[in-house]
């Protein structure tokens, strides 16, 4: 065993309770796979490890409803910032829900019991002297007639020249940014010009916490590289006073005298949020009720874990844990296990681009195959670098991992029993050597994925879990029960005696990973709320129990099944593509004069046919009213020739005549181009006599 290991072991053995948080999303969108990969998944397998282990945790979360992203959707889609976190909060939390994800409380920082506390949170830092005062100069949309929060201004990024940077990062080359940083800035709200105008917020120091901050984080050398890395930079350029106040409407009030139209900063509350929705868990659920939450946040026993995404991670390292010490009472994290990120079919994941894979489409779209997705997230997911989600992963890691090795060793030995022995887990004649030797790695597994699951490296532990099938599917190759069944009954009893054992430790450490497949196997096996403690053993179940087949657990996922989900993604980018895409400027006025010399007939297409050797031009013979003539035209990507006989088009009659591909052309048809670039036909709205001019 690593010495971090043990070390780990002696700590965990010194923690008489857990309190484990996910970070709050932002209530202005669905959740996405990024989302779950990055710390919502990783969490949930951790908490439900330390539920199986007999451990006293809590799993607390909920959505930020709060913050300039808010009012900016609500402004995009015309309504108030309270219709907007309604809307998601609800989607959210019954999207976690249905997919597994097991929150002991899951609550929203627009509840008025959590504006209370987090004000009284900011009273008792301002009564302590813990805020520096200061008046600042800060953008403000004179046309809007508000301060303008980071979000909420736009302009050019210094580093890469990015037009389109906001006040606080530029999303093209990552760099963090100041509003003032931004070159030629201007307002989201109205496009003009920002100019400054004074303004008065309270800052917390962190300047003068740096030493204290310092030393909470190099006491932690535990901690991921990314996580200590991150910390590290941000010490080493030295620490800034950060403002913990926003002129804003939609927030927190500040709760001191004349700072209407001031807010608390949304990293401020959100993470007392935690702590609120904390309270709100043992004051209104009933499991918890009559129990004190403090111990959870105040007692020096309780291990704090953080599960966030790597951009969350300078605010839950140093400027969290900075408020935590200034107000004197609350314990520090122990870890925050950031992920990076999860980006999708090579491309980064983006909710503005409809660039995602949306869970709550996904639980629609596939019912009943959470634990795939879980799977496949897992498998996959970013804990030391940015990693990649592809739909044809996904299909490999379900057919060959899930279907071919875990589902298949379980349908052996269901069935095998089935037949043979009556639903029975048959009685042991004796073990052999093999018998003992597989019985013997069985027993060493969980606690070998238990170690991975502890120092948070969630993909090894999975591996692992899966190794357990494998070892069970190499046991049914080198024994071969079907076989042995003809010749040697008592020694097949033994035999799936052992793969019924290896299966009942299978479905505990697969709980934390696929807990909807764990859950059907602990009753098709008769355990009764399993523990941790009971993977690994060998008398898991008595013979002459009854097993209940529970079928085939997962099911082959076809190409086409992929390909759709892949031509969906395709789909969604080009409707993004055109909706984004500019239309060409106004060409320069005419005169009257030369606009009327245009002769705009409708005629009517007569006979149509492709131009040989071409793969864009169709030869047209139309009737103008006034004769037939033969129009050459670059339709041919959008309309098959036998398509179009008998359809109206307008013609330019008067174009000079022209050849082309050896044809000559008497005219122009008029389209009319997408944003994709393709033509469409400009008709009439109802049938007009050929010849018909247009004016």
């Amino acid at each position: 065993m690593s010495t971090f290991v043990f070390f780990f072991k002696i700590h965990m053995e010194q923690v008489s309770r857990y309190t484990v948080t996910a970070a709050l999303i932002y209530a202005n969108g669905p959740i996405h796979i990024g989302h779950l990969a990055g710390c919502y998944l990783p969490a949930d397998i951790y908490v439900r490890y330390l539920r199986a282990s007999g451990k006293d945790v809590i799993f607390v979360s909920g959505t930020d409803e709060h913050g300039v992203p808010i009012t900016i959707k609500a402004k995009k889609e015309g309504i108030q910032p309270q219709q907007v976190v309604d809307k998601y909060y609800t989607q959210i939390k019954s999207s976690f829900e249905e997919f597994g994800i097991s929150f002991d409380i899951y609550s929203r920082t627009s509840k008025p019991a959590h504006h209370k506390v987090s004000q009284d949170f900011f009273l008792k830092l301002h009564e302590k002297g813990d805020f520096v005062e200061e008046v600042t100069e800060q953008y403000f949309d004179e046309k809007a007639g508000q301060f303008l929060a980071d979000r909420y201004i736009m302009g050019t990024c210094p580093h890469c020249g990015n037009e389109n940077a906001y006040g606080d990062q530029c999303e093209k080359c990552g760099s963090t940014l100041s509003p003032m940083e931004l070159i030629q800035p201007r307002s989201t709200l109205s496009g003009e010009k920002p100019v400054l105008k004074k303004t008065k917020n309270w800052y917390l120091p962190l300047d003068r916490m740096q030493p204290s901050i310092e030393k909470f984080v190099t006491s932690h050398p535990e901690w991921k590289v990314n996580v200590a890395g991150q910390c590290q930079s941000w010490l080493k350029q030295g620490l800034q006073p950060r403002a913990m106040t926003r002129d804003l409407e939609w927030g927190v009030q500040v709760p001191l005298r004349d700072t209407e139209g001031k807010v608390l900063y949304v990293w401020f509350d959100a993470p007392i949020g935690y702590i609120t929705f904390t309270q709100e868990l043992f004051e209104q659920h009933e499991a918890f009720k009559g129990k004190s939450w403090e111990p959870y946040w105040k007692a020096s026993d309780t291990k704090l874990v953080h599960f966030i995404g790597k951009d969350n991670i300078v605010f839950h390292c140093i400027i969290f844990p900075a408020m935590l010490m200034a107000e004197g009472s609350y314990i520090l994290p122990d870890n925050v296990p950031a992920n990076e990120f999860m980006n999708l079919e090579g491309d980064k994941i983006s909710t503005s681009r409809n660039w995602a894979v949306w869970l709550h489409e996904y639980l629609q779209e596939f019912p009943g195959k959470q634990d795939m997705l879980r799977y496949a997230l897992c498998a996959n997911a970013p804990e030391t670098r940015d990693n990649d989600f592809t739909w044809k992963d996904f299909q490999a890691r379900n057919n060959n991992e899930l279907a071919a090795s875990f589902g298949n060793f379980m349908n052996r030995v269901f069935t095998l029993i089935d037949k043979n022995f009556d639903s029975k887990v048959p009685v042991v004649s004796s073990f052999t050597d093999l018998d003992k030797e597989v019985l013997q790695k069985l027993s060493n597994l969980p606690a070998r994925i238990a170690a991975s699951i502890e120092q948070y490296r969630f993909r090894e532990a999975q591996s692992l879990m899966i190794e357990v099938a494998k070892l069970g599917d190499k046991y049914f190759a080198d024994t071969e029960p079907w076989k042995v069944l003809k010749t040697d009954r008592d020694r097949a009893a033994t035999i799936l005696h052992v793969a019924a054992q290896i299966a009942a430790t299978l479905s505990i450490v697969a709980e934390p990973f696929i807990p909807f497949t764990a859950s059907k196997l602990h009753q098709a096996l008769g355990l009764q709320n399993p523990v941790w403690a009971w993977a690994g053993k060998s008398d898991l179940l008595t013979p002459g129990s009854l097993l209940k087949n529970p079928g085939i657990l997962f099911e082959k996922i076809e190409d086409a099944v992929i390909d759709a989900q892949v031509q969906k993604l395709m789909d969604a980018k080009k409707a993004n593509e055109l909706a984004s895409a500019t239309l060409e400027p106004a060409k320069d006025p005419v005169s009257y004069e030369d606009f009327v010399k245009m002769d705009i007939r409708v005629a009517t297409i007569q006979a149509a046919e492709k131009v040989a050797k071409t793969k864009k031009l169709l030869k047209l013979t139309l009737d103008t009213g006034i004769d037939q003539r033969t129009v050459v035209s670059g339709i041919a990507e959008y309309y098959e020739p036998e398509q179009i006989i008998g359809r109206q088009v307008c013609l330019l009659a008067n174009l000079a005549p022209r050849e082309i591909k050896g044809i000559m052309s008497q005219g122009m048809i008029l389209m009319a181009q997408e944003k994709d670039g393709s033509l469409r036909f400009i008709q009439p709205e109802t049938l007009v006599s050929p010849g018909g001019t247009i004016s």
